[in-house]
């Protein structure tokens, strides 16, 4: 798989649910094209703005999207990595905040 064909199959399943790319294409193609790294790597497509450990069950939360992502949305428009984002964080309708890591320190130490 290449990293369009990522972004149109992800795109079509998250939009509907009301999760956008962020619109600076450029940084969502690199992440798209560290996911698939990821999944070579790995086995799957553990966040690439963290950490994983090779083991599927402990980096099950950060597996993309990972567990985080609907709180980082709902409360900053954004999730951690600027992948996903809100209608309104694209349209410059809320500010840009720093994303802030929500994932338990204990879960990233292997």
């Amino acid at each position: 798989m290449t990293p369009q064909e990522l972004y149109d199959m992800l795109r079509r399943t998250q939009e509907p649910q009301g999760y956008f790319f962020n619109q600076d294409r450029a940084h969502v193609m690199e992440l798209m094209e560290a996911l698939l790294l990821n999944k070579e790597r790995y086995g799957y497509m553990g966040c690439p703005c963290r950490l994983c450990c090779d083991d599927r069950e402990r980096d099950a939360d950060i597996i993309c999207p990972c567990a985080y992502r609907e709180a980082d949305v709902a409360e900053y428009g954004s999730c951690y990595c600027n992948l996903y984002v809100s209608r309104q964080w694209n349209q410059g309708k809320i500010e840009h905040r720093y994303v802030p890591e929500r994932r338990p320190a204990d879960r990233a130490m292997f």
